[in-house]
């Protein structure tokens, strides 16, 4: 499953793990996040603004 990194505080959504928080259960993919999310930990970024980033196996 991919992570996805928020670019201006590093915050990254891992889709093994979801956003419980958020209402994002584990295993909820990227692309079942909704355009306007945003990033649960600065509030600033939301979704299109993420990177998708290496996963480290």
């Amino acid at each position: 499953m991919a992570k996805f990194e928020c670019p201006d505080c590093a915050y990254i959504y891992d889709e093994n793990k979801g956003a419980a928080h958020e209402g994002y259960p584990a295993g909820t993919l990227w692309a079942k996040i909704p355009e306007d999310f945003p990033c649960p930990d600065c509030f600033v970024t939301e979704k299109p603004d993420f990177i998708a980033i290496a996963d480290d196996k």
